[in-house]
């Protein structure tokens, strides 16, 4: 709980200033409409956040993402991770491809980037290794008062350079509301495979985080999210606190930045990422 403490404290006086009470319950229902994705609407991206988002890039449209994360390691070197490329491909409105690629490079792999697993590593040893990424994204349900929109994601991830010559899969579900004054509450499930030597493992990460739209064009948000192993012989669990916000140059370009810390010894000390967003 210690460690939700921050989240929750951003979360409720980010609410109280975004959402000035107007003789309405903070949870009155209906909620904000969103049962029909609004493509007309602003971009919204998946790296805005390690939660993605519930919408897909839309009917034959397609958003490019990329980003650049500095991980601050507490006893190995410090991780680059660029350019965090993924390319969303819109086949119809609930339905989207994705095909991406990155490169790392330092003493262990990224936890906080959603493009790729972490491998956890732990030897002082400098490493470098890259992957590309390859599936797709479904939108499951939309919102209808206290059911959520929700969607699914499943990616695979092979290396193309590096010692590692494993292919991993990912599965994400992400769910969540709109609530009054267009503030985002969404929450995600993510596992996936991972290995290292010999050893074959499963990776977990649950996240949650709330965003705030101040103005026209930024959106400040908060975000927790974890990441654990099951089935390791050395187990990991690494606990994190970020806030970030992003800004919308035109409805179809977005630039963001996220910091964060790590909120347990296992967890490095520090991250942070900066990246855009085209629609077109």
């Amino acid at each position: 709980m210690l460690a939700l403490r921050p989240f929750l404290l951003f979360l409720l006086i980010g609410l109280h200033l975004a959402c000035p009470v107007r003789g309405q319950g903070f949870f009155r229902l209906p909620f904000a409409d969103s049962g029909e994705a609004d493509f007309e609407g602003e971009i919204e991206t998946d790296r805005d956040s390690f939660t993605p988002a519930t919408t897909t890039a839309g009917a034959g449209l397609a958003i490019l993402e990329a980003a650049y994360s500095f991980i601050d390691n507490r006893s190995v070197p410090e991780t680059h991770s660029y350019p965090e490329l993924l390319v969303r491909r819109g086949v119809g409105d609930w339905f989207e491809l994705r095909l991406g690629w990155n490169y790392e490079v330092g003493g262990a792999g990224s936890p906080v980037s959603g493009n790729v697993p972490s491998d956890f590593g732990e030897e002082s040893e400098l490493e470098r290794a890259s992957r590309v990424l390859y599936g797709f994204k479904a939108r499951m349900t939309e919102q209808d008062e206290w059911i959520p929109e929700s969607a699914v994601i499943l990616q695979g991830f092979t290396p193309t350079s590096g010692e590692a010559n494993n292919t991993d899969v990912s599965a994400t579900y992400v769910f969540g509301w709109t609530l009054p004054c267009e503030a985002v509450w969404d929450s995600a499930v993510r596992y996936s495979t991972g290995s290292q030597d010999e050893d074959d493992f499963n990776v977990w990460a649950p996240s949650t985080v709330i965003k705030i739209p101040f103005g026209e064009s930024w959106k400040a948000h908060a975000e927790y999210f974890a990441v654990f192993t099951e089935g390791r012989s050395d187990e990991s669990s690494q606990h994190f606190f970020s806030p970030g916000a992003h800004y919308l140059i035109t409805s179809n370009l977005e630039v963001g930045v996220r910091v964060g810390w790590g909120l347990n010894d296992q967890a490095p000390n520090f991250f942070s990422n900066a990246g855009m967003g085209w629609r077109y």
